[in-house]
This record gives structure tokens, sequence and C-alpha cells, in this order.
């Protein structure tokens, strides 16, 4: 996904009310700018620190500045738009950049499925054969390459894994993927601290079979792209 024009630098200075973000540009002016993104940002917002943002042309928003790239308490790259992931892997899957979620002739978005009126964000079909995809984005540094999901509780999450069973026990295939905005990220393992209900889940969704893929992206304020695939593991 490439940022045309590239993103802005700034430095980032607080984030407030959840979706706000002010931010002070390299001519010193502060502005307030949208922060998409309805997590925690735990170890993502260090105020005094490089961010990058987008623009808007919409006349009609509010706000036309978008956070896109952080810098974290470790120094690391962490890409926190929550709008983006679901698009970044869908790029990754058509340029044929994720040999797990190969050989499938279509791919549609957002489709409503299950039992608890949800949208899958990526359904990969080949004839009678279905790949229900879960794409989560994963910012949250731990120390020494490890990243977690979540950031915060996360209800949603948790039934979004008790679908993808479900799917499972249909027959069809289903994969929780982590694309991991975290430029120094090497594992991924789940928050049990955060969120112990959704660890819980995620253990008893991959002992029915559900599975797990994750994939480190590269970022900069040119392009954010899939890169390589990392590590994954129910254990810190």
């Amino acid at each position: 996904m490439k940022f045309d024009p590239p993103l802005t630098q700034a430095t980032l200075l607080s984030r407030y009310k959840r979706f706000l973000m002010d931010v002070r540009l390299s001519d010193g002016e502060i502005v307030t700018i949208h922060c998409p993104n309805t997590g925690s940002m735990k170890n993502c917002v260090v105020p005094d620190t490089p961010c990058w943002f987008s623009w808007s042309e919409n006349p009609n928003r509010k706000l036309p500045g978008t956070i896109e790239i952080t810098t974290t308490a470790l120094g690391y790259l962490a890409g926190v738009n929550t709008s983006r992931p679901n698009q970044l892997v869908a790029e990754a899957v058509l340029a044929g950049r994720i040999p797990e979620l190969a050989g499938y002739h279509t791919m549609k978005s957002e489709v409503k499925y299950g039992l608890e009126s949800s949208r899958i964000d990526l359904l990969l079909e080949n004839d009678d054969h279905h790949c229900y995809v879960e794409v989560k984005n994963v910012t949250l540094e731990i120390g020494h390459g490890v990243v977690a999901f979540p950031d915060a509780v996360t209800n949603r999450g948790t039934k979004h894994l008790r679908e993808l069973m479900a799917i499972v026990a249909s027959g069809h295939r289903a994969v929780l993927f982590f694309c991991v905005q975290h430029s120094g990220a090497r594992r991924v393992v789940p928050a049990a601290d955060i969120d112990p209900v959704y660890t819980d889940m995620l253990t008893r969704a991959v002992a029915s079979g559900v599975e797990v893929i994750a994939y480190r992206c590269a970022i900069s304020p040119h392009e954010i792209t899939i890169a390589e695939a990392i590590a994954f593991s129910l254990d810190v």
C-alpha cells in the first residue's frame, strides 16, 4: 500500500478522547488529527516522538489529517491506523505473497456470516472450498521482539473466535491473521494479562482447528506492505 503523496512527519504530543491526537508540524504549528484506533495503543503513544499522518482532500472532513505511523516506547515504528490491515492483507493475497492463503479463485470482503451477525474480513473461495479470514492489527510490544494481541479487552474479538470455531465445525477453513504493523516484531503471543477471556477462547479456537497466521509489515512514510511471516505461540 503506497502513500501518494508520502505521509507528513510531525511530533506526537498527545492522544485524547480516543479519536483525537495533537501533533506538532515542522514549522511549530500544532494541529489536531483523527486517530482511527479504538484500542489502548499501549506503548504506541509516546509524547515528543516522531509520527506520520496522511492528509484527506475530502472537504467535508472536520479533521483532514489521519495518524498512520507512530514511534513506540522502544523506538520501533508501528502502523496504528486499524482501517489499513484488511487492505494490506488483501493486496498481499492477490500478489501471491502469502503462500498459506494461495490457490483460491475469488476473494470477497465484509461478507455476512455466522450465528452472531458477524462480517468476515476476507472470504477466499475455490469451487466448494471456503476460507474465512479474520484480520487483526497487532502493535503492542512486550520486548525482545515479542508483540501481543489485544491491547485492550475485546469482546468483539472473542465473538469472532467463536464464529471461526463454528466455521471449522461446519467443514470449512478458518484463519485468524495477525497483521503485525510493528517494525521490530519477531513473535506474536496473546495478551493474557489484558484479556484473559480472549486468550482462553484463542486457545480453544486453535485446539478446534482454527489456523493462526502472523506476518510482519515493512513500514515507511512512503509505503506499508506485508513483508514476512513471523512466529505465533500461545505461550509468552
